[in-house]
């Protein structure tokens, strides 16, 4: 958190209604008895956006050069056993933009299974021995060997602080990463809808952006576009509406 907390980072804390995709997840598991990963949703309509907007799955350098990555490799947090305990541990999933929206499900779901998944190597449990001031030379990768630190944690992240407690709310937190989502509660509010006031649920969630890398008005585009595929519940089937 150090070292992310010397990069030009902006947070956009913004509101997604997600009632159509909540729906179409809750009429899928009524079919198949498998609740739908809404962390595969979410990075599944991250990589569309990206593949509009592919100059934000990138990286700038020490030098100031832009390394612009083919692969949308999303670092998204699950949660599984560790020691015993459930938390929120990283795993990549690679390719992200090439795979189908049961795919990257399919994928976390049995992250999830995997219990302990942070063994560490003897060279990586000898590395936490190292001072502080060693230890974070290692966060310095992205702009050091953007490729490098690519095959080590990914392009892009995808958290969440919503295993946290019900209820709306919103976190900002430093990141290594030139584009993180981090997702809050869903919470329902009142909203207009063809001129009637009605309930809908809505997913509270910051977009935060390296500005040395994405401008402005690249960023409020790609959360626009986001924001469509979202509330569009984009690769989710429309189900019985009945």
């Amino acid at each position: 958190m150090r070292t992310a907390g010397r990069r030009s980072n902006v947070h956009g804390l913004v509101e997604f209604d997600v009632t159509e995709a909540s729906r179409r997840i809750d009429a899928l598991e009524a079919g198949t008895g498998d609740r739908l990963s809404f962390t595969a949703f979410l990075t599944y309509c991250l990589t569309e956006a990206l593949e509009d907007h592919p100059r934000i799955n990138a990286y700038r350098d020490w030098r100031g050069r832009v390394h612009v990555f083919d692969a949308v490799d999303v670092n998204v947090l699950v949660e599984t056993t560790v020691d015993g305990e459930r938390m929120g541990v990283p795993h990549v999933v690679r390719e992200a933009n090439r795979r189908s929206l049961q795919s990257i499900h399919e994928e976390i779901r049995a992250a999830q299974e995997v219990k302990d998944p942070t063994g560490l190597s003897g060279l990586e449990a000898a590395a936490f021995r190292l001072p502080g001031v060693l230890r974070r030379l290692v966060w310095r990768l992205p702009q050091w060997f953007p490729r490098r630190w690519t095959d080590t944690a990914g392009t892009v992240a995808v958290t969440s602080v919503g295993m946290f407690g019900s209820g709306g709310g919103w976190a900002v937190s430093p990141t290594n990463y030139t584009l993180q989502l981090t997702v809050g509660g869903i919470d329902e509010k009142p909203r207009v809808v063809e001129g009637d006031l009605v309930t809908r649920e809505f997913l509270d969630l910051t977009v935060t952006f390296d500005h040395d890398v994405v401008d402005g008005a690249a960023a409020a585009r790609f959360v626009d576009r986001l924001r469509e595929l979202v509330e569009g519940a984009h690769g989710l089937a429309a189900g019985d509406d009945g």
